[in-house]
């Protein structure tokens, strides 16, 4: 009964294991699976209704138009134009993403993270000043000035950022190891909830008097 025992628990213990392995997108285990807006197909994958393998075409793989420059005319000086499985129903199962990013002079990528993807980004033009930060409790600060050619990369989960620190528009470009790996915006998150959060708790989590929070939470909720 205890080697029983012993080896059903070791079986769980692996089961367990396995699944926090594959907590990023399954693996594939069909060549593609083209997303389509149509309940009655047979094929669920990944949130996703599957396209007709047969039916797919070169335009299902096919996206146009990333040449063009984005408007960066708003606060924060830049523009990130994300190509994921919503926009690009051909990536659905592939675990991947691409994103354009234009910045103004000074422009900035304001502190986010990426709860599902690793990002890997190269600059095209310009320079950039990045960085990201380790998780607790050692929370370092590890950052690098890009030009252009240069590769760098953001593990998956951490707070990071980009910063054009020249007098000329700035442009990257980003890939990202899931087919939606979902952005939180660190400050928008905070201060921007909706609801709100409870201004004594932010108070006392960042060491600001309320006044500060009701202002910054103001200043967020309308963005």
């Amino acid at each position: 009964m205890t080697k029983l025992f012993t080896c059903l628990l070791t079986v769980a213990l692996l089961a367990l294991a396995s699944s926090l392995a594959s907590a990023h997108d399954p693996s594939s285990l069909q060549d593609f699976c083209v997303a389509v807006n149509n309940s009655n197909s047979a094929v669920f994958v990944n949130g996703k209704f599957c396209k007709d393998p047969k039916l797919t075409t070169a335009d299902d793989f096919f996206l146009p138009g990333l040449d063009v420059p984005r408007s960066t005319s708003n606060q924060v000086g830049s523009n990130v134009t994300l190509i994921n499985v919503d926009k690009f129903p051909g990536l659905n199962t592939l675990g991947i993403a691409l994103a354009r990013v234009d910045y103004a002079p000074y422009g900035l990528n304001p502190p986010h993270i990426h709860p599902r993807a690793t990002e890997i980004q190269t600059v095209i033009e310009g320079t950039l000043l990045v960085g990201f930060v380790t998780s607790n409790p050692d929370n370092r600060f590890i950052t690098k000035v890009l030009n252009r050619g240069d590769v760098f990369v953001f593990p998956m989960g951490l707070i990071h950022f980009q910063f054009n620190i020249g007098e000329t528009n700035a442009l990257a470009f980003s890939s990202l190891s899931s087919q939606n790996p979902g952005v939180i915006t660190i400050a928008n998150a905070t201060f921007g909830s909706n609801p709100s959060i409870n201004p004594d708790v932010l108070a006392k989590a960042f060491q600001l008097d309320k006044s500060v929070v009701n202002y910054l939470q103001q200043k967020f909720s309308v963005q």
